[in-house]
């Protein structure tokens, strides 16, 4: 039996969009779920733990400190 492999898209944030927060206004009101914050990892990606969609800061994007 094979496995099938599916590959999601990764929202890409700006600084302007921080702190980072899942569901994103683009998403469709049905399939919303609770507001979680999301922490960005070293290599600027996060994972919705709810919904499971990826968060991926633009290469060059500015961070700036809150």
């Amino acid at each position: 039996m094979s496995q099938v492999q599916t590959t999601q898209t990764a929202v890409e944030l700006d600084g302007k969009d921080l702190p980072a927060h899942c569901p994103n206004p683009n998403m469709p009101n049905w399939s919303s779920h609770p507001r979680v914050f999301l922490e960005l990892d070293a290599h600027g990606s996060a994972k919705c733990p709810y919904c499971g969609t990826r968060y991926q800061l633009k290469p060059g994007a500015v961070v700036k400190a809150h």
